[in-house]
C-alpha cells in the first residue's frame, strides 16, 4: 500500500523586509475579477435595497385587570402595572396581637399636623389627651409576647403607652363612616365641620401614600388578590379591545415579582373580562428603514479594513453549543440582510401590524408578513418578542407585540420578611425558615434572634425549671430532641381524592417551654392562620435548590411624575438543601451518680 501524497503550494520569501507586502498593492485586476466571478459577487438578484416602508399599526391600551379569581376591574391609568399586581395589605395586627406602630404613630402625627393647619394649635395638648384616651395605645401585657420579649420595643412601648394616640384606629372608623370629632367633647362646636373634613383629609392622605387592593374576595380574604400562596407567585390579567370588537386577555400565569415585561403574559383563550376601552385610532406612517448596525459587526464587501474589536475567528464553539453556532451564523452571513424601521409607541399598548409595505430603489413593493405566522404549536415557528397562547390547542400564532405599562426601575426596600423554603431529606419534611421578621414596631429583625428573645422571655415569665429527677439508668429515653423555633415544618400529604401525588401542608413544633405550638411570625407563613385554615404548598414549588420568598416596600416614580410605594412580595432561587437535625427516639447518657 502506497502512502498518499500531498501537495500545497507555500510562499518563499525572498527578503526580510516586508513593507511591500504589507501595502497590499494590487498587480493583477483581472486575478480580483476572477475571484469576485468565483465568489458570485457578479450574480444578479434582482434584489433593491429598500428606499421606503409604509406601514399601519393599530393600537390599544389595556384597560381592564382580573386578579386571581377576582371580578374584573377597571386598569388605573395613573400608576405603573407592577403597582396593581403586586400590592399587598399592610398587616396591623397578628391575631388580636397589634402591630405595625410606627404606622399608627405616623397616622397619629399627621393627624395633629392637620389640626395645626386649621389653626387650633391652642387646642392641641387638650387634643392629644382626648384622642389619646380614645383611641389608645395600650401597655402590652404579658400575653403580648413579641411586644415585650425584645428590649428595643419594649422600650418603645413603655414611651408611647398612654401618650400617644393610635391613629389606625381613628383611621379605621372615619373610613368606616364616622366622623372624627366624635367622642372628644373638648372641640369647639365652631370647628365641627372643619374636623369632619380633616378626617376626610386624614383618611384620603393615608390610602395615597401606600397603595393597598381595594376589595376583599372569597378566594383571598386577606386582600392579597393576585398572590397564589399555593404557588407562591402572583397570577392577574389585564385585557384591551382590539379593532375588530374582539377584547384579547393577556394572561401572567408565573409573575414571581420584580421586573414586569412581555415575557410574563400569555394569551388567555378563554371569556373576555369585558368593559374594555375601544382601540385608538391607527398608526400610519411612511418611513426610511436604516441597515442594523452593531459594534464589531464584519463589513458586507470585499477589500474593506474591519473593527479588529470583535474577532469572530476566536470563537470556539462545540459541535453541541447552538447558541453560539446560531450567533456566528448570524453575525457572519446573515447580518447585513437585516434592517430596522423606526416605530413610536407608548408604554402601555397592544399593537399589531395591520399591513407592511416595502419599496425598494426600482421601484418595485412587497408586502411583507410577520415571520411568526403560523400554527402556535409549530415548534420550528421563529418568532421574538412573541406571546404564546394557554393551552395546546391549534390555534394561529400570535404575533401582536405587547408593551406592559410597566416602568424601567423600581426601588427596593430592606426585607422585612425573608422566608427560605429548604428541603430536608434526612427528616423528610420541607422547612420554611424565618431568617427576617417584623417586630412589632416595623423594623426588621433577624429570626433566629427574636425566636431566641421570645424564648427568653417564656422562660423568665415560667420560672425556674423543676430539679430534674436523679437518673435511674445510665441510659435515657428522649422523644424529640429541639428545633428552633423560627423554624416552621412543612409535611407531605396526598392530594385529596389522589393516592399518588402529594402537597406541602403546614405543621407546627411544640414550644421548647410550654409545649404550645409554635406560630408563625410572617406574614408568608401566617397564610390563613388568623382564620383557622390549613395551608398547602405545591410541592413543586420547592425544588431541591429550595425557594426564597421575601416581602418589602417597593418605591417608583410614574411617567406623570407622581410617585408609588406598595408593600410586594417577591420569589427567588434559594440555596440549596439543608438539614434541621431534627431526631426522634434518641438514647441519651445519664450516668447515674455514684453510690457512697
Amino acid at each position: 500500500m502506497t502512502e498518499p501524497l500531498w501537495n500545497r503550494l507555500e510562499g518563499r520569501p525572498r527578503t526580510t523586509d516586508f513593507d511591500c507586502a504589507l501595502h497590499a498593492e494590487v498587480r493583477d485586476p483581472l486575478w480580483l475579477l476572477t475571484r469576485q466571478w468565483q465568489l458570485g459577487e457578479f450574480h444578479g438578484t434582482d434584489g433593491g435595497s429598500p428606499v421606503t416602508v409604509t406601514y399601519s399599526v393599530a393600537q390599544s391600551r389595556p384597560s381592564r385587570f382580573r386578579p386571581l379569581d377576582g371580578p374584573p376591574e377597571g386598569l388605573p391609568a395613573d400608576r405603573p402595572l407592577e403597582t396593581v399586581a403586586e400590592r399587598r395589605r399592610l398587616p396591623f395586627t397578628y391575631g388580636a396581637e397589634k402591630i405595625a406602630f410606627d404606622l399608627r404613630l405616623a397616622i397619629g402625627h399627621r393627624w395633629f399636623k392637620l389640626l395645626g393647619q386649621l389653626g387650633l394649635l391652642g387646642h392641641v395638648l387638650k387634643f392629644e389627651e382626648q384622642y389619646a384616651k380614645k383611641y389608645p395605645i395600650r401597655l402590652p401585657t404579658a400575653a403580648d409576647v413579641t411586644q415585650r420579649a425584645n428590649p428595643a420595643v419594649w422600650a418603645t412601648m413603655q414611651a408611647v403607652a398612654g401618650r400617644r394616640m393610635d391613629g389606625y384606629d381613628l383611621y379605621l372608623y372615619v373610613k368606616g363612616g364616622g366622623e372624627a370629632d366624635d367622642g372628644i367633647n373638648t372641640i369647639p362646636l365652631l370647628h365641627h365641620t372643619a374636623l369632619v373634613n380633616a378626617g376626610k383629609r386624614l383618611v384620603s392622605w393615608f390610602d395615597a401614600l401606600i397603595d393597598q387592593p381595594t376589595g376583599v374576595t372569597p378566594a383571598r380574604p386577606d386582600g392579597n388578590a393576585t398572590w397564589d400562596p399555593r404557588r407562591l407567585e402572583h397570577r392577574f390579567s389585564v385585557s384591551a379591545a382590539m379593532p375588530g370588537g374582539v377584547e384579547k386577555v393577556l394572561t401572567a400565569r408565573e409573575y414571581p415579582g420584580g421586573e414586569l415585561d412581555w415575557h410574563a403574559f400569555s394569551v388567555d383563550p378563554g371569556p373576555p373580562l369585558g368593559g374594555a376601552k375601544p382601540p385608538e385610532p391607527p398608526l400610519h406612517r411612511t418611513v426610511f428603514p436604516a441597515p442594523v448596525r452593531y459594534s464589531g459587526m464584519p463589513l458586507p464587501r470585499w477589500w474593506a479594513l474591519e473593527d479588529g474589536k470583535t474577532n469572530f475567528a476566536a470563537v470556539r464553539p462545540d459541535s453541541t453549543d447552538l447558541a453560539r453556532l446560531v450567533f456566528l451564523e448570524f453575525a457572519l452571513v446573515f447580518s447585513n440582510d437585516w434592517y430596522q424601521v423606526p416605530c413610536d409607541l407608548p408604554a402601555g399598548t397592544v399593537a399589531r401590524i395591520r399591513g407592511l409595505v416595502v419599496t425598494d430603489v426600482f421601484g418595485h413593493r412587497q408586502w411583507v408578513t410577520p415571520a411568526g405566522a403560523g400554527s402556535d404549536e409549530d415548534w420550528q415557528r421563529w418568532s421574538m418578542f412573541g406571546l404564546d397562547t394557554i393551552g395546546t390547542d391549534e390555534v394561529p400564532a400570535d404575533t401582536d407585540l405587547f408593551l406592559p405599562p410597566s416602568v424601567p426601575k423600581v426601588a427596593e426596600g430592606p426585607p422585612l420578611e425573608e422566608v427560605l423554603l429548604i428541603r430536608d431529606e434526612n427528616a423528610n419534611l420541607v422547612w420554611g425558615i424565618e431568617q427576617t421578621v417584623r417586630l412589632p414596631t416595623g423594623t426588621p429583625h433577624r429570626g433566629s434572634e427574636a425566636a431566641g428573645e421570645v424564648l427568653a422571655y417564656r422562660r423568665r415569665l415560667a420560672g425556674p425549671p423543676p430539679a430534674p429527677d436523679q437518673p435511674r439508668a445510665d441510659l435515657s429515653y428522649v422523644a424529640m430532641n429541639t428545633i428552633p423555633e423560627h423554624w416552621i415544618p412543612f409535611v407531605p400529604v396526598h392530594v385529596p381524592n389522589d393516592n399518588r401525588e402529594t402537597q406541602l401542608q403546614r405543621a407546627a413544633l411544640p414550644g421548647a417551654v410550654d409545649g404550645e405550638p409554635v406560630r408563625p411570625r410572617t406574614t408568608l407563613l401566617r397564610e390563613g392562620f388568623d382564620r383557622g385554615q390549613q395551608y398547602f404548598v405545591n410541592e413543586e414549588e420547592v425544588p431541591q435548590a429550595g425557594t426564597r420568598l421575601s416581602v418589602a416596600y417597593n418605591r417608583t416614580r410614574w411617567r406623570d411624575g407622581r410617585v408609588a410605594i406598595w408593600l410586594t412580595a417577591h420569589r427567588g432561587e434559594g440555596r440549596g438543601e439543608g438539614s434541621s437535625g431534627l431526631l426522634f427516639d434518641l438514647l441519651v447518657s445519664t450516668p447515674k451518680p455514684a453510690e457512697e
